[in-house]
């Protein structure tokens, strides 16, 4: 089974898919893509009280070696939790474990692609091992990692 999929989060038009544990099968896919807003930032520092003025403040961040703002990670990373819960494998997927590593910053109106894939299953557990990716526009990976979930 091909679990490919894009979706395009909008308001009002997301969609949750519900792959069961029997369904996937390793090397299937999945893609979310997100442009990171001006917006996303400062709603992502009010909601995790992150309020590193590298995230908010312009000025500040012209004195960094990034010269302008950067997403959160977290917020970066997030996304991959959105595939995982929304379109493989879906509903009912219980998050065990996450590894993370930022490769790369992200900026305001960077368009982020989270891409997962199964690489492991542990029959009788309903454990499954993903390969999770953040790539920008550019094709540059930001995140790399793998997740451990468990599938009702």
């Amino acid at each position: 089974m091909d679990c490919y999929k894009e979706y395009l989060l909008k308001e009002g038009n997301i969609m949750v898919n519900d792959i069961s544990f029997d369904e996937l099968s390793i090397g299937d896919s999945a893609e979310l893509t997100k442009i990171i807003t001006d917006e996303d930032v400062h709603a992502f520092a009010n909601i995790s009280m992150d309020h590193n003025p590298i995230h908010l403040d312009k000025d500040f961040a012209k004195t960094t070696q990034f010269k302008q703002p950067i997403a959160h990670g977290m917020l970066s990373a997030s996304l991959i939790s959105a595939v995982i819960g929304t379109v493989l494998p879906g509903r009912n997927t219980i998050y065990l474990g996450q590894t993370l590593k930022f490769t790369a910053p992200v900026f305001i109106g960077d368009t982020l692609s989270a891409k997962i894939s199964v690489a492991e299953k542990h029959e009788g557990k309903n454990i499954i091992k993903l390969v999770t990716q953040v790539f920008n526009q550019a094709d540059k990976l930001v995140i790399d990692g793998h997740a451990t979930v468990l599938k009702k």
